[in-house]
């Protein structure tokens, strides 16, 4: 059977492994094949064309081939467009990775994630305090969709009741969307899910995602991260425990 290869595939580095003195094993994010195993012949050695290049959060277009478990990495390309993220954008890039290392499966197509990534990296590169936090929140939103994980926002989850405008309701991991009776847990009214439920759906939804997050950041982030957290299976995650670590220097 003859190998087969992929060439100029829009691409990002989510991970890097050590493999051999010389060379990587990468975890990649593809546009059209979804996460990828790589290994990168090499690419520690100081005459590597791929030394420079194999960074997280840049734009590359890669060739690789193999019928492997892990494929081999046979060109990759800088893409250009930004610089690297710095401070908080860095560590909040790191998260976005751990997320998609943590909950999309391998060679599984996600285009639209893909697309919805690049966007938020973006941002991360030019944008820091609430842009920056609105950004992070309309990506978990994203994701969760994209992947199945997120139930409908227009609607209580388990009675398939509609919700009231003015009634608080919370997002919980194992019952979706419901009333609120607890006046100390994060909530939004039915207004704003039902507003956020547009978002998600919209032609353009990272834009207009991002949007809608921007009225609830403080009340949305405590409900998707719980969330977040019950299908990654962790009380913490690894880049969030940094960032908080950071924080107590």
């Amino acid at each position: 059977m003859a190998t087969r290869r992929i060439g100029d595939e829009p691409a990002y580095v989510l991970h890097r492994y050590d493999w051999s003195e010389s060379s990587l094993i990468l975890d990649v994010f593809t546009r059209h094949y979804g996460r990828v195993a790589l290994v990168a012949k090499g690419a520690k050695r100081p005459s590597s064309s791929f030394r420079p290049i194999l960074l997280p959060l840049q734009p590359l277009h890669v060739a690789f081939g193999g019928d492997a478990e892990i494929r081999t990495l046979k060109g990759a390309e800088w893409m250009g467009g930004h610089v690297m993220p710095t401070g908080d954008a860095l560590l909040s890039g790191y998260y976005l990775n751990e997320l998609l290392l943590r909950l999309l499966a391998r060679d599984d197509p996600h285009p639209r994630l893909f697309d919805i990534y690049a966007a938020v990296v973006q941002v991360l590169a030019s944008e820091h305090g609430e842009a920056l936090q609105s950004a992070l929140r309309a990506f978990e939103l994203l994701l969760l969709r994209e992947i199945g994980l997120l139930p409908a926002l227009n609607g209580q989850t388990m009675t398939l009741s509609g919700l009231d405008p003015d009634e608080r309701y919370t997002l919980v991991p194992e019952g979706g969307l419901r009333q609120t009776h607890d006046d100390d847990r994060a909530s939004l009214n039915g207004a704003q899910w039902s507003r956020l439920q547009l978002a998600v759906d919209d032609d353009s939804p990272f834009t207009a995602t991002l949007r809608a997050c921007s009225e609830v950041m403080a009340e949305l982030k405590p409900q998707l991260r719980t969330l977040l957290h019950y299908h990654c299976g962790v009380s913490n995650l690894r880049t969030r425990q940094m960032m908080i670590d950071l924080q107590n220097l």
